[in-house]
């Protein structure tokens, strides 16, 4: 009878059946070790080349990606890429000269301002973005934000503008402008993404994607942009993974310390105020929570945002692993 259960047993099903961050815990060695085994085999089987060309961004995923990198085939055989733009942080391309230089690895900056100019990229969303604030000038700085889904409400995006005078400015997006700003940016994706492949086919090396699992499952990513890659060492870790390599492979701590960013935009932004409906650990527990099949009280409770909250997660995961599906599908073709 359940009456007659001994304390100790109890106590093991309740932590059994508790939901808690312990769920992401890893053997940072082990799992450094079983990824670079894994780069080494495809390097030498599936993709035949040589060594690996990977963009440094500065932020932790492509640092502990770099790091893995070097582990697997050594500095000599890494090749990284500091492509900074005009509307990207200094800091950015600091931090990434300084892991290229602290892993010991060959690394080049790409300043791809000019590239994008050419391309139309910031005169098409400077034009977008002045149908919602038609004062809109050059010396203004910009960024999206999603609003709505944690409130209950449909997800939206929101334009933030800062004026010369530190003023910002919010207005909810119409969807032509929404897609003529992220058509427009995600020319800095690709463009990067172009030069990795021009250097992968000098040195015949294989690209490296950095995308963490949430980027991969959750579609934070822009397709043949940095979506592409001949391998993804990381796409199977959490983020709060990703972070606990970063502090085995001794990462600046500026880099580890820092949150997740975007860098894509002139205003500073988060990725879960552009795309996440939560903060990275909390977004990484309620992943793990749904693809392990538990029940909204649970992580309502752990995340005190209640059963209703948790519910909109749930469903926040689910519409954007359906997006998520196009972006990781491949070219159809119309053969019988």
């Amino acid at each position: 009878m359940a009456d007659s259960m001994p304390g100790s047993m109890t106590d093991s099903i309740k932590a059994k059946s508790s939901l808690s961050y312990d769920v992401l815990q890893l053997d940072p060695s082990a799992e450094a070790g079983q990824i670079g085994r894994g780069i080494r085999e495809h390097l030498r089987t599936s993709l035949k080349r040589r060594g690996m060309v990977l963009g440094l961004s500065g932020g932790v995923d492509s640092s502990v990606c770099a790091a893995l990198a070097v582990e697997a085939v050594g500095p000599e055989r890494v090749f990284a890429l500091l492509m900074p733009e005009d509307d990207s942080s200094g800091e950015s391309l600091e931090k990434g000269r300084m892991v290229a230089e602290q892993l010991g690895i060959r690394y080049e900056v790409r300043d791809i301002t000019a590239t994008l100019q050419a391309l139309g990229c910031y005169q098409t969303r400077d034009d977008a973005i002045r149908r919602v604030f038609p004062e809109y000038g050059s010396d203004w700085r910009n960024k999206i934000v999603i609003r709505g889904g944690t409130d209950g409400r449909i997800n939206h995006f929101n334009l933030v503008v800062e004026s010369p005078d530190g003023e910002l400015h919010e207005q909810r997006l119409r969807m032509d402008e929404y897609l003529e700003i992220v058509a427009a940016t995600n020319f800095k994706q690709r463009v990067r993404k172009m030069l990795e492949y021009h250097y992968a086919d000098r040195f015949n090396y294989a690209v490296v994607g950095t995308p963490n699992r949430l980027e991969y499952e959750l579609g934070f990513f822009v397709k043949n942009g940095d979506g592409s890659a001949d391998l993804k060492p990381i796409a199977h870790l959490y983020k709060t993974q990703v972070y606990a390599l970063a502090e085995h492979f001794d990462i600046p701590e500026s880099i580890r310390m820092a949150p997740p960013s975007t860098d894509t935009y002139s205003l500073s932004q988060s990725q879960d105020e552009f795309y996440f409906a939560l903060p990275y650990g909390e977004m990484d527990l309620a992943l793990w929570a749904y693809d392990h099949g538990r029940a909204v009280q649970e992580l309502g409770n752990v995340l005190n945002i209640g059963s209703e909250g948790a519910l909109r997660v749930y469903a926040d995961i689910e519409k954007k692993r359906q997006m998520a599906s196009y972006l990781h599908a491949p070219p159809l073709l119309c053969a019988d």
